[in-house]
């Protein structure tokens, strides 16, 4: 089974002043799985988030979540990701 990894540095700021201040953890869960799927090619379906990229957006609440987050990356032969945060 061969499994294709990749570490991503994830820019969030840029979706921050499009989006309304107390949606931004949601705005920032949803573009970290678009992102992750446009350079894997792959579905949004299919990206698998980790528990610790959850807490991590929203440790500081719904409205400050991190401007960049690091991300691990682990593509299988049928298509899925599973991603897991990246220890600074």
């Amino acid at each position: 089974m061969v499994e294709e990894e990749n570490i991503y540095i994830i820019p969030l700021r840029r979706i921050f002043v499009k989006i309304a201040r107390w949606k931004r953890s949601k705005a920032a869960i949803k573009e970290i799985r678009r992102f992750i799927a446009r350079h894997s090619h792959t579905n949004e379906d299919k990206v698998y988030l980790s528990k610790s990229i959850n807490q991590k957006i929203w440790e500081r609440g719904a409205e400050k979540p991190p401007h960049v987050i690091r991300v691990r990356t682990i593509k299988s032969e049928d298509g899925e990701v599973d991603a897991e945060l990246v220890a600074d």
